[in-house]
C-alpha cells in the first residue's frame, strides 16, 4: 500500500477551499490530468464521482466521496481499471481569518503487480503539482470575484 499525506496552507477561506474541492465537475478545468468526470450518482452527502485520468495511460475510476460542508471530504473506491483500493481525505481547517489549512491524504494498493516502491512514486510524484494547480484555481476565482 502508497500512503502519502500532505498539508498545505492556502490563501482562503475554508469555505472557498471546500467549494472547489466539491467542484469535480471541474477538475479537468486545472486537473491537467483529470480529462472528465461523471457524477454518476447523487445522495445526501455523498456522490459517486466517475474519474478518467491520464497518467502514463488513460484509466478510469469511481470513488464515493463523502462530504462534510466545509471541514472534511472522504473517499473510497467504488471500483476501476486500476486501483485495488482507495481511501483517502481533504481536512480543512481554518488557519487565521483569511487562510485555509488542508491536509491531503490518500492509500492506495494497485490491482496491478506494481511493487510497493514504484507505488508510492506514482502517489506521490504528482502530489506537489496538484497542490500548485489549487494554488493558481483559488488565485483565479479570488479574482475573478
Amino acid at each position: 500500500m502508497a500512503e502519502v499525506t500532505k498539508t498545505e496552507i492556502f490563501n482562503c477561506k475554508p469555505e472557498l477551499f471546500y467549494s472547489i474541492v466539491t467542484d469535480y465537475q471541474h477538475y479537468p478545468d486545472f486537473l491537467n490530468e483529470v480529462k472528465a468526470i461523471r457524477i454518476v450518482k447523487s445522495e445526501k452527502n455523498k456522490k459517486l464521482v466517475e474519474y478518467t485520468v491520464s497518467m502514463i495511460k488513460t484509466f478510469k475510476y469511481q470513488l464515493w466521496m463523502t462530504e462534510t460542508p466545509e471541514s472534511k471530504i472522504s473517499w473510497s473506491l467504488a471500483g476501476g481499471d486500476i486501483f485495488k483500493t482507495s481511501e483517502g481525505s481533504w481536512v480543512i481547517e481554518p488557519e487565521g481569518k483569511t487562510k485555509t489549512k488542508a491536509t491531503y491524504s490518500v492509500q492506495v494498493t494497485f490491482g496491478l503487480l506494481v511493487p510497493s516502491a514504484i507505488s508510492k512514486t506514482l502517489v506521490s510524484v504528482n502530489l506537489p503539482t496538484m497542490m500548485e494547480s489549487y494554488h493558481k484555481r483559488i488565485t483565479l476565482l479570488k479574482s475573478k470575484s
